[in-house]
């Protein structure tokens, strides 16, 4: 691995946002050139659909050159939706299989409960996920988006959608022109189109925020990573490929109370790095901080549909939950899966991608699991973000029962996979 990379030459159709050339009508619009939306315009234009994705931001310069801390932990449904859109095989970077989870239940500085939870190699035939750093996700995207011919990249630019019964219009800044079957939103979780559909959110504030960064440390960790429920929220070590510079290397997310974290990342690298062991324990060995300190807000929400007329959510447009099992991308993933799926069998059969009965089949798919997997992250936070001494002894009753059921343990591993 190198720390400077150079990005993949731009070899497909694109419009720049720039005004240059017209373009024809399109399948599907897609506004927000982010993971969730990137990765569904690749897996449409596989599918033989033409697709234009247009985002606020120039997208070179999402691709940033140095190592800056954050990673994305890719479900095994994921990666098999990333390798049929054809974005795995671009990846520059290597990733990192999850191979071992352990989960366990503690207070900072003090040893974890005897009493836990391990998810081993003999509770899957696959990795339960990878590690990939963000900037290798997002070079593989571009250089996706680019090479096909089936997509149009309008970025930077900004559109202006109309939907009707009959079709979607889009008008861009930079003066394009074109009709489309259907739009998606895909610009995260305050979505314009969400907003224009007049589609209500339900917001669940958690007064945290996530701590996100990497630590290379002197022990290997044998691809496996620690959840570890803590008084505040919870902490998780997550392995990742190493570097020419740091051999052994893991990502860290942790959440704290707003005022907390912001005093954490703030402190000096030695301090910070204590903070770290101290969540962490020892059986990595010394830690040493790697790259940038990230600090992000936590709340969960729901909208209270995904379509309307012609117009679908995915995404954070459509939902956004607590980081604490590590599923906010992949649920945008597993979106993406049962969108593409409809859209590309509908084209087979000659049908229209915008109909609503094909719009009404999507949030029959998606948004109940989704729905589920927002009130278990929720509990999740609520029975383990505390330190009251009759709730820690029942959860770690339930770990150790867990622990103690192969059949049960495949089940939740399954799940987490999206398989």
């Amino acid at each position: 691995m190198t720390e400077g990379m150079t990005p993949f030459p731009a070899t497909g159709v694109d419009a720049g946002g720039n005004g240059g050339g017209t373009i024809g009508d399109v399948d599907v619009c897609i506004v927000g050139a982010g993971p969730v939306g990137a990765a569904l315009a690749c897996r449409l234009a596989v599918g033989g659909l033409r697709v234009a994705i247009v985002d606020r931001a120039a997208l070179p310069p999402m691709e940033e050159p140095g190592f800056d801390g954050r990673a994305y932990a890719i479900a095994a449904g994921s990666r098999n939706l990333l390798d049929a859109a054809g974005v795995w095989g671009r990846l520059p970077l290597p990733s990192c299989p999850i191979e071992e989870i352990r989960v366990s239940d503690g207070r900072p500085g003090e040893a974890p409960s005897p009493l836990f939870l391990e998810f081993g190699r003999g509770d899957a035939d696959q990795p339960f996920g990878w590690m990939i750093e963000a900037r290798a996700l997002r070079v593989a995207l571009n250089a996706t988006l680019h090479a096909s011919d089936n997509i149009v990249v309008l970025a930077p630019d900004e559109a202006t959608i109309t939907r009707t019964e009959q079709g979607v219009r889009v008008r861009t800044r930079s003066g394009q022109a074109f009709g489309a079957r259907l739009a998606v939103a895909a610009e995260g979780r305050r979505s314009p189109l969400r907003d224009q559909a007049r589609i209500g959110i339900t917001r669940l504030p958690y007064h945290q925020c996530g701590i996100v960064c990497a630590v290379s440390h002197e022990r290997p960790h044998g691809n496996r990573a620690l959840e570890h429920f803590l008084p505040a929220g919870p902490f998780a070590q997550l392995p990742m490929a190493g570097t020419a510079d740091y051999p052994d290397l893991s990502a860290i997310v942790w959440s704290e109370s707003e005022e907390v974290a912001r005093r954490m990342v703030a402190l000096p690298p030695d301090a910070f790095a204590h903070e770290i062991q101290r969540r962490m324990g020892d059986w990595l060995g010394r830690v040493t901080p790697v790259g940038q300190r990230w600090i992000y807000p936590l709340s969960a929400q729901y909208a209270q549909r995904y379509v309307d007329t012609r117009l679908a959510l995915v995404g954070d447009a459509a939902h956004g939950i607590h980081p604490i099992a590590g599923q906010g991308l992949n649920l945008g993933f597993r979106d993406v899966i049962a969108l593409s799926d409809l859209l590309i069998a509908a084209r087979s059969r000659g049908e229209d991608p915008g109909a609503h009965a094909l719009l009404r089949r999507y949030q029959a798919r998606c948004r109940p699991a989704n729905m589920l997997m927002l009130a278990a992250t929720d509990v999740l936070e609520r029975l383990f973000g505390n330190d009251n001494p009759i709730l820690r002894r029942a959860r770690d009753l339930g770990l150790a029962g867990v622990h103690r059921l192969p059949a049960l343990r495949r089940a939740f591993v399954r799940q987490a996979m999206g398989l």
